[in-house]
């Protein structure tokens, strides 16, 4: 969730339903260094409680050092990325990487626990490939150094994103006496049924939603809605698309700064008007268009073209 789970965006996930939410992942030697896109990442706003700042990194001091740094930001929460499978950070040993070292992985959440005060709670996968599945035994370690809670995405490193996310171990670990810390899951949840049917095979405690999410911050309201009523919420309307992609828009060149915040909002439009016929020129103007009054422009048109 790189460029995407930052303030603005967080903003309307909290407007929409989401329980939890967490930062982008911040690396412990850009925090150490004082890299400014790594501070910049530290900002979380009252808002939005209850956030967890995560970090990643592969080396235990730098990560204990950036452990204060984040918790001097003042989030309830203090998340280690031990999931994420980009090659340029899991092939550095952090991230999902740090899944081939996992006494290594025991020792550095040990540390960041004695660290802060702050609850500490880890997101990870299933294995760094399918011969080294060891997450059951991950589960009770990392609680036993004092870990507060656990997502678990149903895949192995090796695959990335690809295939189907295989739920079965996280129901393991929740069948599983010795581990009382709540468990997460994390991987495909895309529908309102499905969720209801992996929370009852697998007894998770919660769900965590990622890339869902992305041009959809409506997913948290419609996904509770059918846990709390068995009934879907109406599809939003195109009025309501174009309203929530401004608001998201004008959020984000406040915080980032007009061209940043353009660009980087050229992620989230493909889904914002997602499902829409004939749509695909509209979309393209929407992600080469460099200045807001050019995109403002555009909104009008769609409010005019398929309202």
């Amino acid at each position: 969730m790189e460029d995407v789970s930052d303030p603005p965006f967080r903003a309307l996930c909290k407007k929409h339903g989401a329980d939890v939410m967490y930062t982008e992942f911040i690396s412990s030697e850009g925090l150490i260094r004082d890299a400014l896109k790594s501070k910049k990442k530290l900002d979380i706003f009252e808002d939005e409680r209850p956030v967890g700042i995560q970090i990643f990194g592969s080396e235990i001091e730098s990560m204990k050092k950036a452990t204060e740094l984040a918790a001097a930001a003042n989030p309830d929460i203090i998340d280690i990325n031990y999931g994420c499978p980009v090659k340029k950070v899991a092939c550095k040993g952090a991230g999902a990487g740090i899944l081939q070292d996992i006494p290594k992985m025991v020792r550095m959440t040990a540390e960041i626990v004695k660290s802060t005060n702050l609850p500490v709670t880890v997101k990870t996968r299933l294995g760094w490939d399918n011969n080294s599945l060891f997450i059951e035994e991950i589960a009770e370690r990392l609680q036993d150094v004092g870990i507060k809670a656990l997502s678990i995405h149903g895949r192995t490193r090796v695959q990335m994103y690809k295939g189907e996310a295989d739920w079965t171990l996280i129901g393991r670990i929740k069948e599983n006496p010795n581990v009382v810390i709540p468990i997460f899951g994390n991987g495909d949840i895309n529908s309102p049924e499905k969720l209801m049917e992996y929370k009852k095979r697998y007894g998770v405690d919660g769900v965590m939603i990622g890339r869902a999410s992305i041009g959809n911050p409506w997913v948290f309201d419609q996904l509770k809605h059918f846990m709390h009523t068995g009934t879907h919420l109406p599809t939003p309307g195109i009025k309501e698309r174009v309203d929530v992609a401004k608001e998201h828009l004008d959020r984000s060149i406040k915080w980032k700064g007009e061209r940043v915040g353009v660009v980087e909002m050229r992620r989230h439009y493909a889904n914002y008007f997602k499902g829409i016929p004939d749509f695909k020129p509209v979309r393209t103007k929407l992600v080469t268009t460099d200045d807001v009054a050019g995109l403002y422009e555009i909104f009008e048109d769609i409010l005019c073209q398929f309202a």
